[in-house]
């Protein structure tokens, strides 16, 4: 089966972690009036995170096309390392050269407050793609663009309160400390998840296939192979610990169910492998969301602060086949 987990159709979502009205994209207005169709002859500085794995690609590749069909130029600047230092300096540079407007991908979610409020002070649009801000100013920023990560990792725990109505032992792979997406992954994980389950541990990861087998193997050896669930917040995390399963000398998707987010090629390959029990995509395909946000903002517009991201569940090999079959672009 292949459920939406993610707000769209006619109606405005709540948003799961601030009660602000969410849009998807059947119902955020468009630029009217004299405003241009287009973003011909705009220039945009893109701060983002650069290479973190297949999600993040597919992400900053459509967004950067998105922009580009639209006519803008794109300026790109990639984080070098999870660097914060090098997205403020990059974002500070953007405003020097006179951007138009303002994507941006935080690396860490607090210290923008004065970035953003100096591209405030001179009047450039900033539009968040995927990641938060805390903490959560408003008037600081045009849109936040992404899935709803609350609600993704809330009905991952669900799933898993149906797969073991006993309860399990369970463990978590986690990205970096300090990045929004990881806090509300964490938070709607919490908030749904049966109180028979139990915790054995949680650590970061950092989205990496090869530490995520690392780490998941020092758990099983300090638990003495007793985790019948592993919730990774990535596609990457969750392959590298079906290989620590197996050289535990367990099956994946037997012994251990392996949980993970993004729903990339690799991890759907798996999941019609059985080797991942669930995979809850966080569709990274939203540029042209973005530049309608852009054209409305530049436009001088009102735009709902959160877009959610329409995206779906992947709960047997069934699913994964299917979706495998109809062709994925990430």
């Amino acid at each position: 089966m292949v459920s939406l987990s993610a707000c769209g159709g006619d109606k405005p979502a709540e948003n799961a972690a601030s009660g602000d009205t969410a849009q998807s994209s059947e119902d955020k207005g468009e630029a009217t009036g004299d405003c241009p169709a287009d973003l011909s002859g705009k220039t945009v500085g893109f701060v983002a995170v650069g290479p973190e794995g297949g999600w993040r690609d597919a992400n900053e590749k459509n967004v950067q096309e998105a922009f580009k069909e639209a006519g803008a130029e794109v300026k790109y600047a990639g984080d070098a390392n999870n660097d914060q230092a090098s997205q403020l300096k990059a974002f500070d540079d953007f405003l020097t050269a006179g951007v138009d407007l303002i994507l941006l991908s935080a690396t860490e979610a607090t210290g923008w407050e004065e970035a953003l409020t100096n591209a405030k002070d001179e009047g450039v649009p900033v539009i968040l793609i995927d990641r938060m801000i805390e903490p959560d100013d408003p008037e600081l920023y045009v849109q936040r663009l992404a899935p709803n990560n609350e609600e993704v990792a809330a009905n991952a725990a669900k799933w898993a309160n149906e797969t073991f109505p006993e309860g399990a032992n369970y463990v978590t792979l986690e990205g970096p400390s300090g990045v929004s997406v990881v806090n509300e992954r964490n938070a709607g994980w919490d908030s749904a998840i049966n109180d028979n389950f139990t915790k054995k541990d949680a650590q970061t990861a950092n989205w990496s296939a090869e530490e995520g087998k690392t780490v998941l193997a020092a758990m099983l050896k300090a638990n003495n192979n007793d985790i019948q669930l592993v919730f990774a917040q990535n596609d990457e995390m969750g392959l590298g610990a079906v290989q620590a399963v197996e050289e535990a000398g367990l099956k994946p998707g037997e012994d251990v169910k392996i949980i993970t987010i993004d729903g990339t090629e690799p991890a759907l390959k798996a999941l019609a492998e059985g080797k991942l029990s669930l995979v809850a995509e966080y569709n990274p395909l939203f540029g042209a969301d973005a530049v309608n946000t852009a054209v409305a903002a530049l436009c001088g517009e009102e735009v709902e602060k959160n877009f959610i991201v329409e995206s779906a569940i992947f709960d047997s090999p069934e699913a994964a086949k299917a979706a495998l079959e109809e062709g994925r672009e990430f």
